[in-house]
């Protein structure tokens, strides 16, 4: 485990020599609110070893006291010999963002090996599935609500961090010759730039609809403002004792919650702590004297115009010809084209196509 700034820099050192990079990333999401970035793992390959494809690994502690006090920046010497690689990832969504978030990294370019697998028409995504088939490995599946703040880790976890990237520059190597060979390579080159574009911008968070939380359509203006109360009330408890907002009251009990109120009932709060159902009570009965115009409104569902009967047709072409092409291809039909997508060329397909990547508009618009 590299946990100090002089290892750091060695592994940084000799990283900047490797063609092949091997990257995954552990998070405390269930366990700590906001998620911390807990653990880096890293492969490369192992040149020096009689498998010459078994991947060298790394473990960064970036919870290390003498790594932690410069948060990112004392992690820089890594990142920087990182930005400038084409690093490998298996479902590369949520490291990417937790980099983001927490480092400000955004790498080059990556291979995800699982959009690969997805090109390749691959029926079983997962990584221990891949490995299985490819490489005739079998790895343990790992304790999937371990928190990965606790130190030190045991011998389980770290036995399954390694494997997250251990065996991946060899899996890659694999799925990039198969897609080379299939001619989908610029393909999957394209989706994962994408991939990387959309993961490195900033989500902007709606305050008018991150509380909506499911079931909320089931209320009145006056549930509303109390969910919108709780909620929020919510979110300051979870920062407070640093646990997931679901963890501290459920959505469903929030819902349940809002609706006794807003009907004039007792909310049943459970078995929540007394100082968490006086919390819940005071937002609850503040919110239900707000004034009318105070109210939050019900959203109306953004709706489509509707479609004349020129463009009907063409969405049902398009759907045609894009599922005879996914079947010819062996593809999920979505990978081709998503709905929302033959939505939008259906309607207008010169500003549709523009949605689409390079490679969708070649297969569905021959252009």
């Amino acid at each position: 485990m590299i946990d100090e700034p002089a290892a750091l820099g060695e592994l940084a050192r000799r990283l900047a020599g490797c063609a092949a990079i091997a990257l995954d990333t552990e998070a405390d999401s269930l366990h700590a609110y906001p998620e911390k970035l807990c653990l880096l793992q890293i492969s490369v390959a192992g040149e020096e070893r009689e498998e010459p494809w078994l991947p060298r690994d790394a473990l960064i502690d970036p919870l290390a006291p003498a790594l932690r006090e410069g948060g990112a920046p004392a992690l820089e010497p890594l990142l920087a010999a990182l930005r400038s690689r084409e690093l490998l990832l298996h479902g590369a969504d949520f490291d990417l963002r937790l980099l983001r978030r927490a480092c400000d990294f955004v790498p080059r370019a990556v291979f995800d090996t699982m959009l690969a697998a997805r090109l390749l028409g691959e029926s079983r995504l997962g990584l221990k599935a891949l490995l299985a088939r490819h490489l005739d490995v079998e790895i343990v599946k790992g304790p999937r609500k371990a928190n990965w703040a606790r130190r030190p880790l045991d011998r389980r976890m770290i036995e399954y961090a390694r494997d997250d990237t251990r065996y991946l520059v060899e899996l890659a190597a694999i799925l990039r010759a198969e897609l080379s060979r299939q001619g989908r390579a610029a393909w999957h080159a394209e989706m994962c730039a994408a991939l990387v574009e959309d993961c490195a911008q900033p989500r902007e968070v709606d305050p008018e609809r991150v509380w909506r939380i499911k079931g909320h359509n089931r209320l009145d203006r006056r549930g509303l403002a109390v969910l919108r109360a709780v909620w929020r009330w919510r979110e300051d408890e979870a920062l407070r004792c640093n646990r997931p907002p679901y963890f501290v009251v459920a959505h469903e009990q929030l819902i349940s919650i809002s609706l006794a109120a807003s009907a004039g009932r007792r909310p049943n709060f459970g078995k929540l702590p007394a100082r968490r159902r006086e919390g819940l009570r005071l937002a609850a009965e503040r919110a239900c004297v707000l004034p009318p115009e105070e109210r939050p409104r019900r959203l109306k569902p953004k709706a489509s115009a509707p479609m004349s009967g020129e463009q009907q047709q063409r969405l049902a072409w398009f759907k045609k010809r894009r599922d005879a092409i996914a079947e010819e291809l062996a593809l999920d039909p979505s990978l081709v084209a998503s709905k929302a997508a033959l939505d939008r060329v259906a309607r207008d397909p010169e500003r549709g196509a523009e949605t689409l990547m390079q490679w969708q508009r070649e297969l569905l618009l021959d252009i």
